[in-house]
Parts: C-alpha cells; structure tokens; sequence
C-alpha cells in the first residue's frame, strides 16, 4: 500500500494495549523489525515509519538490535580483529581499552553513545589525573572504534567522537645533545659505584670501594635515596671506584650518529654491519611486548628497511665492541645482553644507569629515543634533501617507493661525511678549548 508520498510501505503500524503505537518494518535482510519506541499518536508513528524506509532506501540504516552490543565488547573484538596492529600497539590498545575506557564507557551500547557521553568521559578522565597525552591516546581509540561502527557495521548513524583538539597531543620539544654530550653520555652509560647501603637505627650508611678496599662513610643519611645519591655523588667525583660495563658504549654512539630507534639498534647483527663501507643496514627489529615476550619482526614501517652510513669516526669504536662483546659468526647479534639474549627496555635502564648518566651530562630525563632525534638533527644540519633526510631516518612519504630504493649512495654518503666532519670539528674545538686532548671525545679503538 503506498503512503501520501507515494512511496510503496514496507512496514505499518500497530496500536499496543496501552493504547500506544509502535511500528514494524523489514530491514535490509528481509526480517521484521519492531521499532524501540512507542507514540502516542498514530500520525507520529507514520512519520517515524516513512522516516526508517527512507533510510533503509537510502542505505543509510542502522540496526538498533546491532547498536545494543556494548562499547567494551565491541572494542575488545575490534582490537583482535584489527588488521596490521604490531604487538606493542595491541598491548596499548588493550591497556587504554581495560584501564581508561571500559570502566567508564565500557557498559554503554554502542548504539546510545553520545557526544556527550564521550565529552563527559574525556572530562572524568582528566579530572582525575590522567595526563592530557594518556587522554588524547585513549580518545583517538575510541574515535577509531567507533569510525568503525559507522562506517563498516553500520551500529550508529555517525560518530560521537566530535570533541576539537581531543586527540592531538603535545608532546613538547625533545632534548638534542651537542657531540660533546653524546660522547660523554656514551662514555658514563654503563658506569656503576663500587659500594652498598645499610640500614641503621638511625637511617642509613654507604660503605664503598676505595681502590680496591672496602670503606664506610662516617656519614649517617636520613633515607636509602640520599644515601644512593651520596653514593654516585662520590664515584662522579673520583672518590669511590666504579664498575664500567662498556657494552653500551658503542650503542650510544651508533644510535645517535645512525638515527636507530632502540628495537632496530638492538636487533642488528654482525652480517648487518659493513664497517669496510661504514655503513649498517636495518631490516629487523625487536618488539617487546607487556608480557615480556620478545617479537623479531620488521622494522617499524616500509621506509625502515635501509642502509645508513656511519661516520667513519665511530668504526674504531664497533671494532672493537664487536671483538669484545659480539660472537664471532655473522648472525651474531651486534648488542648482546650479558647472558648473550637481546637487550630489553626495563633491563637497560638498570643495566647502564641511563638514569644517572643523563644526570651526570645534565640531561636528566632524557630518553634513549631521543639519541635518534639528536642524530636525525645533525643530518638535517648537512642541507641534504627532505626525501634523502626521509630515507635515512626512515621514515614513510608520498614517495615512498623512491625512499625504499634509497641505498647509502649518492645523498646518504653526503649526509654521512657532513656528520663526520661535524663530530670531528667538534673533538679538535673542544681539545682546543682544553689545552689538551679531549679525552671523553676520543673514541676507545
């Protein structure tokens, strides 16, 4: 039967025992919907039952039984089902998802949510100490979601995610160190004071080691941190004997002047480096993920997979790592852990004392990745190219084919040579500066 506009009616209208009317439809497979709310005129019921034949007409439909699965079921299944997610994104995913967003938003079907509910969300989480970068993270994944819901499930008519400025964070400008700095941090990186702390009655005392002997300071500290910071004021000053484990120097060194971020630098072996050519090639990297387990795959995007140049006035410096810390076969990992396994994350900054190094240089706070981001500023100080700066870093552009072809030729080699000669500038003006030999800038080889 057709309605006033002329359009054949697919559904009708019916009068319930309370008097009030519902209406019925087939959806787009064939089967008969009941709409979930009820007028009080019949009138109103026929609008509201031209307005979902439109819909359905128009494809634009959404299934209000589909819409009732809830937020954190919904997210929870987009999350395993999401194409392409590297193991440390799923980890956050799933944290910002378990943490932030399911005790909140969790129990809302995903067909109710509404602008509001997310700005109110996005409030709640601010309000009680989450950090403006957590929030936006956390925002941007329930935009994702939900763009998904609209758009590929047809659950809700449009996002609610409509928040201006809720997803962008600011990260603030990251650290660079001058050449002096990397090399100082390389050569502190792994230094740890001979000694330990005890507790007393009255606080704390540190016994250390004075050229091969065991000492107690008269001193008495009011907490084991004052005393650990007594402890490593004493070594930097020359008054207490250090242990140097000096694997991590050389990794310094290359992360920096190669741009490495910390899972390429770490899974590089023997056969990736050419020290003949200067130059390492990355197509591998290590993700760990919050369960410990240890991931081999690519790098973090097509353009990672490269070849760098080294300048050549840290290769005495791999030589000689290479012969002291590496196994003599190619596949040999470059930067072994102590038991002959794969660095990882939580044990370096144990393991070389990252905290107090960059103290040490007065960086403190400074992280390993920003090591890449000093070295991705030296090469931009060469002049080269955006597209062969893009390749060396390895990063992805428009012409990302191009980047990929790229090979330590031609502009990476100018890249390279100005780094060098940048490092090397910076050792003869600071010896100059010292009246003498600029120890700390003379790589070990």
């Amino acid at each position: 039967m057709p309605n006033r506009e002329g359009h054949r009616r697919f559904g009708n209208v019916r009068r319930r025992e309370s008097g009030r009317y519902q209406i019925r439809y087939p959806g787009p497979d064939g089967r008969m919907r009941t709409g979930p709310e009820t007028y009080e005129r019949k009138s109103d019921a026929d609008r509201a039952l031209v307005m979902v034949e439109a819909q359905i007409r128009s494809g634009n439909w959404t299934d209000p039984e589909r819409g009732k699965v809830k937020l954190g079921d919904y997210g929870s299944a987009w999350i395993t089902e999401r194409p392409g997610l590297r193991p440390r994104t799923m980890d956050l995913y799933r944290w910002l998802l378990r943490k932030h967003i399911e005790p909140y938003l969790g129990g809302i079907p995903v067909g109710k949510l509404s602008t509001r509910q997310i700005r109110e969300w996005r409030a709640a989480l601010l309000s009680n100490g989450v950090s403006v970068s957590v929030a936006a993270k956390a925002y941007r994944l329930v935009r994702a979601i939900l763009t998904t819901a609209v758009e590929d499930d047809t659950l809700l008519p449009r996002n609610p995610c409509r928040i201006r400025g809720a997803g962008t964070e600011d990260a603030g400008e990251r650290p660079v160190l001058t050449v002096a700095q990397v090399f100082e941090l390389a050569e502190q990186a792994g230094r740890r004071p001979v000694g330990n702390i005890r507790q007393i009655p009255d606080g704390y005392r540190l016994r250390f080691g004075r050229h091969g002997e065991m000492r107690t300071s008269p001193e008495v500290y009011a907490s084991r941190a004052e005393a650990e910071r007594a402890l490593w004021k004493m070594a930097s000053e020359g008054r207490a004997d250090c242990h140097h484990d000096r694997r991590f120097y050389a990794l310094v060194l290359l992360a920096t002047f190669a741009s490495l971020r910390w899972g390429e630098a770490t899974a590089l072996r023997r056969c990736d480096l050419d020290l003949t050519a200067a130059t390492v090639r990355v197509r591998a990297s290590y993700v760990e993920r919050s369960t410990g387990e240890m991931l081999i795959g690519p790098p973090k995007s097509k353009a990672g997979r490269r070849i760098v140049g080294i300048p050549a006035v840290i290769v005495p410096v791999l030589r000689e790592h290479l012969a002291i810390f590496a196994e003599d076969e190619p596949g040999a990992l470059v930067f072994p852990g102590v038991k002959g396994g794969p660095l990882r994350r939580g044990n370096f900054n144990k393991m070389s004392a990252w905290p107090h190094a960059v103290e040490s240089i007065g960086m403190t706070g400074l992280h390993f990745h920003d090591l890449r981001h000093t070295g991705n500023q030296f090469a931009a100080q060469s002049g080269a190219r955006l597209r062969d700066l893009m390749a060396r870093m390895g990063h992805d552009s428009e012409r990302a084919a191009l980047i990929y072809q790229h090979q330590a030729q031609g502009a990476d080699k100018a890249i390279t040579n100005a780094i060098d000669t940048h490092v090397q500038a910076e050792q003869t003006r600071r010896a100059d500066d010292e009246d003498g030999p600029a120890d700390v800038l003379v790589p070990a080889g």
